[in-house]
């Protein structure tokens, strides 16, 4: 037998669990599932699309004004700035503004999502391998376990986090003291944090859906780093369809590049962006095959509502959570659907739009 099989059981789980906390390395970004639609080329692209620095960023301006401010403070007081929490839907740039924070502060980033963070022992590996004024980034964040989020608590407050060895008459509790680190917070869905982790962020911030002529400086910005000759009336139709999400507009920008590069001659004009839009099933007002699918369906199945949420995703063999986090937002913004105590509803608009006379059955097809 070896000398470790000969150890007391409570031994051994102590060096298991030791070997444990350092064989967790810090979890990427990476880790975590790609965005609905969203390629591996898209995901790298997107990374060298984002700007470095506050003064880079476009849009979101009270967010960005206010976010100077406590960076500079906390940069003169020579403290981490404190817990912050950004929410809002995807592709709004939560994940750029947590690099530009750490980017700003002189300070590394470690990217885990919630999810990722399956047990107590994957967040403590992570919090000791922070060092001073470190930012640790958590994706999804609502997405923690309620076990894992108890011990974050005494994480966030006092850098502190204790961990319990053992069970019954040898149970030990085990404190790692932390060195002053900052968490970020990012959230799709804000309304499922639960109050005592709200409470714990100092500072929170929601991200609105962008304006055109913001989507419009963002698509030649990044048709300038792609190196993609572009019109600017060309940007003015990428920006219209794309949903007031900068990461919609730069996954539009590239197949656009894509259809233009093969169908025409490398420029983009805006006769070549609309083509190539429609090609994709992007309509006039940003609409894709999924949006137009759960009009539809909401228009045929259930006579235009109200209805609710599983009900729709059931019809469609689509995650109800797809239709919340991705669909449904953009439908409600451009005023195709509204919320009622008793479901969704389509509006006069959506009607209109997708050219239904009445509630009775759509006689046009979607194209």
């Amino acid at each position: 037998m070896t000398d470790a099989e000969n150890m007391p059981k409570r031994d051994r789980e102590k060096i298991s669990f030791e070997q444990d906390l350092g064989a967790v390395s810090k979890l990427s970004g990476r880790d975590a599932a790609l965005a609905p639609n969203e390629t591996e080329e898209d995901a790298i692209l997107n990374i060298s699309l984002r700007p470095a620095k506050l003064r880079d960023f476009i849009g979101q301006g009270p967010v960005v004004e206010n976010l100077k401010v406590s960076l500079e403070a906390a940069k003169k007081r020579g403290e981490p700035i404190e817990h912050t929490l950004l929410s809002g839907p995807p592709g709004l740039g939560k994940t750029s503004l947590a690099n530009i924070m750490a980017h700003e502060m002189g300070t590394r980033i470690t990217t885990t999502s919630g999810p990722a963070i399956g047990r107590p022992g994957d967040l403590v590996g992570i919090l000791t391998n922070l060092e001073q004024g470190d930012i640790l980034f958590i994706d999804e964040i609502h997405r923690l376990s309620s076990m894992v989020e108890e011990y974050i608590y005494p994480a966030m407050e006092n850098f502190e986090i204790d961990v319990i060895m053992d069970k019954g008459p040898y149970a030990k509790t085990y404190k790692f003291n932390l060195k002053p680190f900052t968490l970020i917070g990012a959230t799709t869905r804000a309304g499922l944090l639960t109050a005592p982790m709200r409470s714990r962020f100092g500072i929170f911030y929601h991200l609105e859906f962008y304006e055109v002529v913001d989507l419009v400086k963002i698509i030649i910005r990044s048709a300038k780093i792609l190196n993609i000759p572009i019109e600017k009336s060309a940007a003015d139709e990428i920006a219209r369809r794309s949903r007031g999400t900068p990461r919609v507009a730069n996954r539009l920008l590239r197949r656009v590049r894509d259809w233009v590069q093969v169908k025409r001659d490398g420029n983009i004009t805006k006769d070549a962006s609309e083509e190539a839009l429609k090609a994709h099933g992007i309509d006039g007002m940003g609409l894709d095959n999924v949006d137009r699918k759960v009009i539809k369906v909401m228009h045929e199945s259930f006579d235009g509502g109200p209805v609710g949420i599983e009900s729709i995703a059931a019809t469609m063999n689509e995650e109800p959570d797809t239709i919340v986090d991705i669909v449904e937002p953009f439908l409600l913004k451009i005023g195709f659907l509204k919320r009622t105590p008793r479901g969704r509803e389509l509006t006069k608009q959506a009607y209109s739009h997708m050219g239904f006379t009445n509630k009775a059955k759509a006689d046009k097809e979607l194209f």
